[in-house]
């Protein structure tokens, strides 16, 4: 059995290594070596900010992280500590504004068991309790059918620039609560 609690700051250096294990093992039939290297760390990372917000979720099993992933109330909609591209980190309005479903991995070796459905449950139960009333996320392109199986509608499909120079094709998707 597993526990899913917040994140803490100490879990940090776990999260760095679930991450890139998460991305190599689970993401390779959609993107490229050549992309997923240079989207870890950037697209893909730790974003501090929801640490210390307390809306980031780590699975834990005997000690280990095997799954992590969180919610946000600021603008920004992925993306690591690194990705200044796209960082915003203004609230957003719960009477306007959608919250964020953010940076969910899962350790390939514990994938389809219900660890990233148990961390989206959390997520919405405390967007819920924010007040917030709708959830926008990016997800990956292998991300895709988990969030529609949970609800979620696709949107607009986009190509984000990487350090390398290659896109990175994410879909924007979005949910009412």
């Amino acid at each position: 059995m597993y526990t899913v609690r917040l994140a803490t700051e100490e879990d940090i250096p776990a999260l760095e290594c679930l991450i890139g294990l998460s991305v190599r093992g689970l993401q390779g039939s959609h993107y490229s070596p050549a992309q997923m290297d240079a989207a870890i760390g950037s697209v893909f990372g730790v974003d501090r900010q929801l640490v210390r917000d307390r809306t980031y979720f780590v699975v834990e099993q005997v000690g280990e992280l095997i799954g992590c992933g969180g919610w946000s109330r600021r603008k920004t909609l992925f993306g690591s500590d690194h990705h200044q591209a796209t960082r915003d980190n203004a609230e957003l309005d719960p009477s306007s504004d959608a919250a964020r479903i953010r940076a969910f991995f899962v350790h390939p070796g514990h994938a389809r068991r219900g660890i990233a459905r148990a961390i989206l449950h959390a997520c919405e139960e405390a967007i819920r309790t924010a007040g917030f009333a709708r959830i926008e996320l990016a997800s990956t392109l292998p991300g895709e059918g988990f969030y529609r199986a949970c609800g979620y509608t696709a949107g607009n499909h986009e190509d984000v620039p990487l350090p390398n120079g290659l896109p990175l094709g994410i879909v924007h998707m979005h949910k009412a609560i």
